[in-house]
């Protein structure tokens, strides 16, 4: 029997779940399986600094590649696994190689849902944004006077926007739901954001759904859209949703519900395998829930790497998220599911904005909007329990600190 730890997904999460073993002084051996051909790298600047060219990508690797061998880990790029035999405790990977473990992590992330070809989604000229060859691909389109359209009204729909406007496309946005972000912010919040969107000359189109890409010679030219009418595009962008890849962990017999379903030590239903990041399901309060955020990928790693190496602490998610968009930083603590009331707060600068979600009277969320004292503050207030004072929240002129008093 071997004390290898396997772990399936070269993210955030699998990578920090690497990472952390080693600062905790674990010594057992590490396999990396990563489909793509580069060392692990952060998401994030992908979308952003990287497509602007304002970043390279070795300034994005979490560790040169000698870091891996100098740290007995290691790590095998380009490859996937095709089966995991939980009796054996084998992996078989798509290269032919087996691979035994002792335990085994899957941290396999979420693939973004892209259309279908009946709607035009294997046409040229259509991308999601998730990794790096996405982006390199969106890079060569993003040229001054092109014509974008970007389908769905999400964050990355509209961190996408920003970009393609920042580089001198047209761009238009559409989103089927009555409003941007609806599953995701309060009105309040996307009202706000969709006024800065449009003071960059960003065309939102709400309500308005897909009904197909048109193409030509094999490549997208336009769009028709679901109130009738027709517009010129020279390139799309597909922003509406992920899917968690569970299906490796299905096949094996896990239990997964929309994700791979863990208990508060990361543990899936087999005590030898953990699972972390956006693929894993894990609880939350009087539920369950999926947290699509790199705090979320690297907390919850660290949290199962402790545990592998030998510890009982319980993951507590503390979630919070971020989005750049343009010179606009939006800084979320807290999770605002089943929220049922809202308090905008200004900000102490032009252009800061804070949005407070409750649910019962108990404060669960802010959105902060170039308001980083709004979000501090949030955030304190959730680590401690505390609830505010809405008295307070609401007087623009008081002081934010008089609520942690």
């Amino acid at each position: 029997m071997t004390d290898r730890l396997v772990i399936i997904g070269a993210g955030q999460a699998g990578f920090a779940m690497a990472a952390k073993l080693r600062a905790l002084h674990d010594t057992r051996p590490i396999t990396i399986i990563g489909a793509e051909d580069v060392l692990p790298y952060q998401r994030p600047p992908l979308s952003k600094k990287y497509l602007l060219g304002e970043m390279t990508f070795d300034r994005l690797l979490f560790r040169p590649e000698h870091w891996y061998p100098d740290n007995n880990v290691e790590i095998r790029l380009a490859t996937f696994v095709e089966q995991i035999d939980r009796d054996k405790k084998e992996v078989a990977l798509q290269d032919g190689s087996i691979l035994d473990y002792g335990t085994l992590a899957l941290t396999t992330g979420s693939t973004p849902r892209r259309l279908p070809a009946a709607v035009g989604g294997d046409l040229d000229g259509v991308y999601v944004a998730r990794d790096k060859r996405d982006a390199d691909l969106l890079a060569d389109e993003m040229r001054p006077g092109r014509r974008v359209l970007i389908i769905g009204g999400g964050y990355i729909g509209l961190e996408a926007a920003a970009v393609a406007r920042y580089r001198g496309l047209e761009v238009t946005v559409i989103e089927m739901a009555d409003r941007i972000l609806q599953r995701v912010a309060a009105k309040e919040t996307a009202d706000i954001i969709r006024a800065i969107h449009e003071s960059h000359d960003v065309v939102i189109r709400e309500k308005t759904g897909l009904k197909r890409l048109v193409g030509r010679d094999g490549h997208v030219c336009g769009a028709e859209l679901s109130d009738g009418s027709v517009i010129e595009i020279d390139f799309a962008v597909v922003g509406i949703g992920v899917v968690p890849n569970d299906q490796l962990a299905k096949e094996a017999g896990l239990d997964v519900a929309n994700g791979i379903l863990v208990n508060e030590f990361a543990r899936t239903s087999d005590t030898s395998i953990f699972a972390a990041g956006d693929c894993a399901v894990q609880p939350w309060q009087d539920g369950r829930i999926r947290l699509e955020s790199v705090q979320n990928a690297v907390d919850q790693a660290e949290a199962a790497a402790a545990v592998i190496a030998g510890g009982d602490a319980p993951y507590d998610p503390k979630p919070w998220f971020w989005s750049d968009q343009y010179d606009v930083k939006l800084q979320i603590a807290g999770f605002n599911l089943g929220y049922d009331e809202t308090l905008l707060r200004p900000g102490a600068r032009e252009g800061a904005h804070s949005v407070w979600y409750f649910r019962n009277g108990q404060f669960i969320a802010v959105d902060a909007i170039n308001d980083a004292k709004a979000y501090v503050t949030g955030k304190k207030l959730l680590e401690t329990g505390i609830n505010p004072d809405k008295a307070v929240l609401a007087d623009a002129a008081a002081d934010l600190k008089q609520l942690l008093a």
